[in-house]
């Protein structure tokens, strides 16, 4: 069901085999049967893939039967960004277990989603990217306390993960923090890996090498 958050969370156990294999897994591949999409089970995987942070790759099978197969493509990505929007942008692949028509394309799409699933980013270059994002969007002022956003760093890959300092980090509103973690996924092309960001308090352990020198992070 949907919860607050606007996402999905499916609460209906895995059978233990499944949940063990996607708990090991790095990449989950969310195998749909075109005529019949999106099945509980379906959203249950996807959704503890997201959960347990593994890559995603979604294949529809038996797309050899798909008589309008553009109109078709275009109701399955959809509703698939509709019903678990945390992994939206997920690459999803068009095979055929009968012929065997796809599956070049799926094993392609499993490598690149497990490179993006380690995808690193330097603090220099995430800095340089956070800067104008909040000069054009600061985060707003509960309470007219104003949030000041210090950096962001890296921290760990598999999945990609942040952390970003503020003056008052619990005050930053979840929905900011969304619209962060989706400028990092469109902006460092990460389109449907899991991306975890936390906010901690803190000062910015490189002011003291800038020397004084103000850049636009120290205005927000």
């Amino acid at each position: 069901w949907p919860v607050a958050d606007g996402l999905w969370r499916i609460p209906l156990p895995l059978p233990s085999d499944g949940l063990r294999a996607v708990k090991f897994a790095e990449v989950v591949v969310v195998l749909l049967d075109v005529q019949i999409p999106f099945e509980t089970q379906d959203l249950r995987i996807a959704d503890l893939a997201e959960r347990e942070g593994r890559a995603v790759v979604v294949a529809v099978n038996k797309w050899d039967l798909e008589d309008d197969k553009s109109h078709k493509l275009n109701e399955l990505r959809e509703a698939f960004g509709r019903l678990l929007p945390q992994l939206r942008g997920a690459p999803m692949v068009m095979v055929s277990a009968l012929t065997g028509k796809g599956l070049d394309r799926l094993q392609a799409a499993i490598v690149k989603a497990h490179a993006v699933w380690n995808t690193r980013i330097s603090t220099a270059r995430l800095n340089r990217w956070l800067a104008p994002i909040i000069s054009d969007h600061p985060p707003p002022a509960p309470s007219g306390r104003r949030i000041r956003l210090r950096y962001m760093t890296q921290v760990k890959t598999r999945p990609p993960t942040f952390v970003l300092f503020a003056s008052v980090p619990d005050a930053l509103p979840e929905d900011y923090r969304r619209f962060l973690v989706n400028g990092l996924r469109r902006d460092f092309d990460m389109p449907g890996t899991p991306i975890r960001l936390f906010v901690r308090g803190g000062d910015n352990p490189y002011a003291d090498r800038r020397k004084g020198n103000t850049t636009s992070l120290d205005k927000h």
